[in-house]
């Protein structure tokens, strides 16, 4: 077995063993996620060629350089109407992101069955584990379904409870502080801390059932995995919570500077949509990996507990 992923690891050693699997199976990874996502976004492709969009530089109106630009990027949606776009066209674009979701969660899968078999030693192959990941697929659609649903009740009900709270301080400020400054700028700071509390309440409890991913995708029959992601991560929900942070501010700022720099040079071109998917599934390799080595090193802890509560059991008879 390889002993650095079989082992409890800290922060530092999740983020090590992420960048370097990243780095030794970079061509396998891509290739999972090339296979399954590729036609897809060259669907994509064609549709916005239909649609009208420049091939090798589409910009808007203006009368410098960063106006067409900008103007580009602002009129990517309305667009398809204004061009009088069949109808079709943006169904087709509406099916082709719905199934998108639907194989980016099987290359997930087949991502962490790559882990296991690197971990355990074994040989694969990029088919293999993709046909694991799709021998999961419904369980995986409907977990997902379900935290779905969970992420939406935990982000629609605190903004409604923020803005209805803060319509009552600015209420409040206005009606006893209307010419005080101060207390205007206490009411937003007031807020933001609020906000930022809720937000980081939030990233706890959906690292916490997040998981499930890894539990649908490994174990059969243990769909959805919400409550089973909850009791695998006792104790470890911060330090998780952290790792996906750093994962995504690093992923995050490369993604946003390719961005902008091939955008100064195609505007939001065909071409520059295809290239900006290259570097959206090389940034997917990082986080998928990382949450396939917190997964295992997840399995790994609460193996090792079961084992020392077997051991105390024993010595107890």
């Amino acid at each position: 077995m390889n002993s650095q992923l079989n082992r409890p690891k800290g922060f530092g050693e999740i983020l090590d063993q992420t960048f370097r699997l990243s780095k030794n199976k970079f061509l396998d990874f891509f290739l999972i996620l090339l296979i399954l996502l590729g036609p897809i976004y060259l669907l994509q492709a064609l549709f916005e060629l239909l649609a009208g969009t420049s091939f090798f530089r589409q910009v808007g109106a203006g009368d410098d350089w960063f106006s067409q630009m900008t103007a580009a990027f602002e009129g990517t949606e309305p667009d398809f109407a204004a061009q009088n776009t069949n109808v079709f066209l943006e169904l087709g674009i509406f099916l082709l992101g719905i199934i998108s979701t639907g194989l980016s969660l099987v290359a997930s899968a087949a991502i962490i069955h790559v882990v296991n078999h690197i971990r355990k030693n074994e040989e694969y192959t990029v088919g293999g584990v993709i046909k694991k990941g799709f021998s999961r697929f419904w369980p995986l659609v409907g977990s997902s379904i379900v935290f779905g649903l969970i992420v939406f009740g935990l982000i629609v009900l605190p903004l409604m409870i923020i803005g209805l709270s803060g319509l009552f301080m600015f209420g409040f400020s206005e009606t006893f502080t209307a010419d005080s400054l101060a207390g205007s700028i206490m009411t937003v700071i007031f807020m933001l801390l609020i906000f930022l509390a809720v937000a980081v309440g939030i990233g706890y409890l959906l690292t916490r059932w997040y998981f499930y991913l890894g539990i649908v995708a490994t174990e059969r029959g243990t769909a959805p995995g919400i409550g089973t992601s909850w009791n695998l991560t006792k104790g470890q929900g911060w330090k998780l919570l952290g790792v996906f942070i750093v994962l995504f501010l690093i992923t995050g700022v490369v993604s946003a500077a390719l961005e902008f720099t091939l955008g100064a040079f195609l505007g939001n071109s065909v071409l520059f949509n295809l290239l900006y998917n290259v570097i959206t599934l090389i940034t997917t390799i990082f986080i998928s990996v990382g949450f396939a080595v917190m997964f295992f090193d997840l399995k790994i802890r609460n193996g090792a507990e079961d084992l020392q509560d077997m051991i105390e059991d024993y010595k107890l008879e």
